[in-house]
């Protein structure tokens, strides 16, 4: 079975990649199994300057899921080429880069610093982070703002572009089809989804920033929904990336048929680290049960099979 899939000039081993901030960097993975069996990791967030975090508490535990407040902290752009990127550039696999700002000077010097790092075959813009030039407003809840982001990086970089959909939107549609128009070359569905825990004991959010990024299989329904209706509305043009609520073949495959030319494995990898290797083998397996020879045969299939009301 071919496993493989081209993506914006890339050829993936499989489809099958790891979600960043739930990874790591890929270094503590090692000790578990050889990374290089992955399609892809996607790194934790990388940001231009060091960033210590939230203070604790930053994770808590929901039905099926957790939240997360982490913070996204990292030892800056400079500090992942001196520290990390000489441990990964031995994997043989494809890393892509996590890049967030609080400006889009940020977004693009983070890139930038980057591009000669060969082992970093694309970045994935995080923009459900705050632009400090417009009060606050988040780069993905403001289309204009994310038209630009997009742009202006484009304009300056060689490496393909991936854009980090926000769910927190009224219409997802909406917001994909400004990161087609301003030339983004894939777009990954879906970030985590606002939410908080109250601690009844203590009668006080369990969170210190009190709301946290709910992730985990609670969201898959929503993500394989999004994942529907961003590939309805683009996946002709550019590549369709599924996250959300992923931790088992199925829950995979419902991504692909919904239209995901690729998939993440994010919080399952706290629960069952090997779950991506699992993942892969049952694709394999999936597609010799219906003598189907490639992968990509499976993306979207749902459309064209949709039940007619």
């Amino acid at each position: 079975m071919d496993l493989s899939v081209e993506l914006f000039g890339v050829r993936f081993k499989n489809p099958v990649w790891v979600a960043s901030g739930t990874f790591g960097y890929g270094l503590e993975a090692m000790e578990i199994y050889d990374i290089s069996q992955l399609g892809a990791v996607v790194t934790k967030g990388i940001s231009l300057k060091p960033r210590e975090g939230n203070p604790p508490e930053r994770i808590a535990e929901t039905p099926c899921g957790m939240l997360n407040s982490i913070g996204l902290q990292n030892p800056g752009v400079e500090g992942f080429l001196k520290k990390i990127y000489p441990h990964i550039e031995k994997v043989n696999t494809h890393f892509i880069v996590n890049v967030f700002g609080e400006t889009e000077e940020e977004y693009l010097e983070v890139c930038l610093a980057l591009e000669s790092a060969h082992k970093v075959v694309a970045y994935e813009l995080n923009v459900s982070c705050p632009n400090v030039k417009k009060g606050g407003m988040l780069f993905g809840h403001d289309k204009a703002v994310l038209g630009r982001l997009i742009d202006r990086i484009k304009s300056h970089v060689k490496k393909p572009v991936l854009v980090k959909l926000s769910p927190n939107v009224d219409n997802i549609k909406e917001y994909a089809r400004v990161c087609l128009e301003n030339g983004a070359d894939g777009l990954v569905a879906i970030n985590t989804l606002v939410g908080m825990k109250i601690d009844i004991k203590a009668q006080r959010p369990e969170l210190s920033t009190y709301k946290g990024g709910l992730s985990g299989p609670a969201i898959l329904p929503i993500a394989v929904r999004m994942v529907w209706e961003v590939y309805e509305e683009v996946g002709s043009y550019i590549p369709v990336i599924g996250v959300g609520g992923i931790y088992d073949t199925d829950s995979a495959l419902q991504h692909i048929l919904a239209g995901a030319s690729a998939v993440q494995v994010g919080t399952a990898n706290f629960f069952d680290p090997t779950a991506p290797l699992k993942i892969i083998k049952g694709i394999e397996e999936y597609l010799k049960e219906r003598s189907l020879e490639s992968f990509t045969k499976l993306v979207g299939r749902a459309h064209g099979l949709r039940v007619t009301p």
